[in-house]
């Protein structure tokens, strides 16, 4: 289990996020991390690399640029900025909590396997240290984002969360569901759902003649199964969902090995 200091305040808190180092997003969760405690970081993209899912650049050199005392931006994605973050920034002093976000729309259901969000929550897991991803949901069409629901609720689930503490090798995805503060009915711990996918893939026609293709909502949120965080977040709850970084189906693995033997 992750041990986490006994008064937060005492704490080291890494800041990152998907959107870039500009979004509106990360400056939430600045504020959230400083409320928790006095020594916060950030290391994030220089810009949005939403999608990314837990991608390192191999290809080209990475650039750090320091922008302030305690943030950092870097030219790649956000598996980059934490591992950056961890074994060049802070080598010595490490964090005792990552928080990634609040990222601009949910990440539910199979959104955490594309997810750059959660992928950085993921390599601070795999890299030791316990880690947070906080999404805030906006509905298909809509442009206002409820920031102050995020930023309201985070500071308290994230107390409760450290004292309570949770398995080494698992991270913590958050989603805070599309409504006004007031309106929000509590929190609830969800399974990861699962969407019908869709066809609203769009081909179109350049001016040259050749086609080209955008990826819209391939997903149908139509009726989500009870219990997941598809549910709890339509429902206008805050879902909570504990990921295991470990992929192994242990109950395939008798079957397999005797059909291998």
């Amino acid at each position: 289990m992750y041990k986490f200091p006994a008064h937060l305040k005492s704490a080291r808190i890494l800041v990152t996020n998907d959107d870039g180092i500009n979004a509106n997003g990360i400056k939430v969760l600045e504020r959230v991390a400083r409320e928790l405690c006095d020594d916060v970081w950030v290391c994030a993209p220089e810009s949005e690399r939403s999608g990314a899912g837990h991608s390192l650049t191999l290809h080209r050199p990475l650039r750090l640029r320091q922008i302030s005392p305690k943030r950092y931006a870097v030219s790649g994605t956000p598996t980059d900025s934490v591992l950056l973050a961890l074994h060049h920034i802070l080598p010595n002093h490490p964090p005792d909590l990552v928080l990634s976000g609040v990222n601009r729309g949910g990440n539910i259901g199979e959104d955490i396997t594309y997810s750059g969000t959660v992928a950085a929550a993921m390599e601070a897991t795999l890299l030791g240290v316990p880690a947070i991803a906080l999404s805030q949901y906006v509905g298909v069409g809509k442009s206002k984002v409820h920031w102050p629901t995020a930023e309201t609720n985070a500071p308290l689930l994230i107390r409760k969360l450290c004292k309570t503490g949770w398995p080494n090798g698992v991270l913590i995805n958050i989603n805070f569901p599309d409504l006004a503060v007031g309106e929000v009915k509590g929190a609830g711990v969800a399974d990861q759902g699962q969407r019908q996918i869709g066809e609203n893939l769009d081909r179109r026609i350049d001016p040259r003649g050749r086609p080209y293709y955008w990826i819209g909502t391939l997903r149908n949120d139509a009726s989500p199964r009870k219990g997941t965080d598809l549910d709890l977040v339509a429902s206008g709850h805050i879902s909570v969902t504990p990921v295991h970084l470990n992929l192994t189906h242990r109950p395939s693995i008798p079957g397999l090995r005797k059909a291998l033997a």
